[in-house]
């Protein structure tokens, strides 16, 4: 076991500090009575008030959960059924080709996947708004999800869906009984991953939103582009709760999951 040094007290501070040191110093100043964001003036809650009443920011940040809800959903469904097929499938024609296409926006620019979609809503004369960034984020989103899912899909021990099977279940509810309840912790993660991929999007979004259908990260950068105002430290503020309760709420899910699949498992093996 290692000691701990000094060194390594340090390292561990200074990458913290980088990394949250200015999330701090963002939710001090949204609660700065100065209109001035690098004036400190007293303490005041009033740009939260601000915030309430702009009507901009509400319809963006409704838009920003409609699409984020609905595309992390439809994602994580379709993730998952590619992970699932990639696992158990085994060999099959065109199965490079498929994973190829899975993974590749993984690594595609993100200016490239958002012209290449605009391209195709033009193609198709689909026109832009809420329906086409559903469809964005749902195409760069799935592969995330299918990581997650196929990584936890690898270690997963099919003597159990095959003792289900031997029981009379089919596989559609071997799946439903015993796999998806044990794989649930990762497609809770793969879920939580795409909804926060969808809240951060910009780039693919500007591409693919029309005048109709505007998100916040959109909203927000349009306003910063004439200065930084006290209600985006507020608003910045309130995505910074949302997203932390989030996966606090996750974490406790999952390590709840966990700790019952453990004693079902230990239940088994006694019985």
């Amino acid at each position: 076991m290692r000691r701990f040094t000094w060194f390594n007290a340090t390292s561990l501070t200074l990458g913290f500090a980088f990394l949250y040191l200015p999330m701090v110093i963002l939710i001090v100043y949204s609660f700065n009575a100065s209109e001035l964001v690098t004036v400190w003036a007293g303490f005041s809650t009033k740009w939260y008030g601000e915030l309430l009443q702009n009507e901009a920011f509400l319809d963006a940040a409704w838009v920003t959960l409609q699409v984020a809800v609905i595309s992390s959903t439809i994602a994580t469904v379709l993730g998952t059924m590619a992970a699932y097929v990639l696992v158990r499938a085994g060999r099959f024609a065109g199965r490079t080709l498929f994973s190829g296409m899975i993974y590749a926006p993984l690594v595609m620019p993100e200016v490239i996947t958002g012209l290449s979609l605009l391209l195709l809503f033009i193609g198709i004369g689909l026109d832009r708004g809420v329906l086409t960034i559903i469809l964005a984020h749902t195409t760069f989103s799935m592969c995330y999800v299918s990581v997650v899912v196929s990584s936890r899909l690898v270690s997963f021990d099919r003597s159990l869906e095959e003792a289900a099977l031997d029981l009379g279940c089919t596989a559609m509810e071997a799946f439903r009984l015993v796999t998806l309840p044990i794989i649930a912790p990762a497609v809770i993660s793969g879920w939580l991953l795409a909804f926060t991929l969808s809240l951060d999007d910009l780039v693919i979004a500007s591409f693919t939103a029309g005048p109709s259908a505007t998100t916040l990260p959109i909203k927000i950068w349009s306003s910063i582009r004439l200065g930084v105002s006290p209600e985006i430290n507020a608003l910045s503020t309130l995505l910074i709760a949302i997203v932390a309760v989030g996966v606090i709420t996750a974490s406790l899910i999952t390590k709840r999951a966990a700790l019952r699949q453990e004693a079902e498992e230990r239940a088994a093996i006694r019985a």
